[in-house]
C-alpha cells in the first residue's frame, strides 16, 4: 500500500486549514467550539488546583510547554528538515510562522523587538482563540488565559535551543490598529474583541552571547 493512501498521521493536519472553524478538503478539522469547550475545561482543571493567579498560569504554561517541544518534532519533520536554526531571528521567524501556522492555521499578526530591551521580543496575535472562549471572572481578572500558548512558545524554543522566558499578556487594541482581513484564510466564528495577545519573549543572557558570536 503506497504511503499515500496510508495517510500517515504525522503528515495530517494540526487542526484546520483553511481557517478556524472553516471547512477542510484534507477532512481534518478542529471544530472550533469542541476546542474551546475542552481548553475551558483545561483551565477549570487547574484553577481547581491553584492557589493563586500566579501558580493558575504557572500550571497552563506547564501544559503548554511539552505541546511545544511536540509541535517542534512535528514541524521539522514534515518540513523534512535536516539542519537546525542557529540564530536567534531565525527561530523567531519559524515560531510566528511555521508554529503558528501548524497550530493556528495563520501566521501570527506581527512579529516585534523591544526598544528598551535587546533580549525581549514581542509575537502579537489579534486573535487568540485560547482566550476567546474564556470568560475570566472579576477575582481572576489579571489572569491571562493564554499562558497557555506561551508555554507552547517555550516549549518550542527550549526544544530548539534557545532557552527563553515567555509570558502572555493583553493590551487593549487603539482605534484603527488593527482590520480584520477579508477573504482567504479568516477566521470565522470569533466575537469581535478589544485586546490582542502579546506574547514577550525573554532570552537568557547565554543564547544573546551565542547569537552575538555568530555575527563575527
Amino acid at each position: 500500500m503506497s504511503r499515500m493512501a496510508t495517510s500517515n498521521i504525522l503528515d495530517r493536519p494540526l487542526g484546520r486549514s483553511s481557517g478556524r472553524g472553516g471547512s477542510s478538503s484534507e477532512g481534518s478539522v478542529v471544530s472550533l467550539s469542541a476546542f474551546a469547550y475542552v481548553y475551558s475545561e483545561l483551565v477549570q482543571y487547574h484553577q481547581g488546583r491553584a492557589a493563586s493567579i500566579s501558580e493558575l498560569e504557572r500550571r497552563l504554561e506547564s501544559a503548554g510547554y511539552g505541546v511545544g517541544l511536540k509541535v517542534l518534532e512535528l514541524v521539522a519533520y514534515r518540513a523534512k528538515e535536516t539542519k537546525r536554526e542557529t540564530r536567534l531571528m531565525s527561530i523567531l521567524h519559524f515560531v510566528s510562522s511555521s508554529v503558528w501556522k501548524a497550530l493556528f492555521g495563520k501566521s501570527a499578526d506581527s512579529l516585534e523587538r523591544s526598544i528598551d530591551h535587546a533580549d525581549e521580543f514581542m509575537i502579537v496575535d489579534y486573535e487568540p482563540i485560547t482566550s476567546t472562549f474564556v470568560s475570566v471572572p472579576p477575582d481572576l481578572g489579571q489572569l491571562s488565559a493564554d499562558a497557555y500558548v506561551s508555554g507552547i512558545i517555550a516549549g518550542v524554543l527550549d526544544g530548539a535551543g534557545f532557552s527563553a522566558r515567555v509570558t502572555a499578556h493583553s493590551v487593549n487594541v487603539e482605534e484603527g490598529e488593527y482590520t480584520k482581513p477579508q477573504g482567504g484564510n479568516v477566521v470565522t466564528g470569533l466575537p469581535a474583541r478589544k485586546d490582542k495577545a502579546v506574547f514577550l519573549v525573554k532570552f537568557s543572557q547565554e543564547v544573546l552571547a551565542r547569537d552575538a558570536a555568530l555575527e563575527r
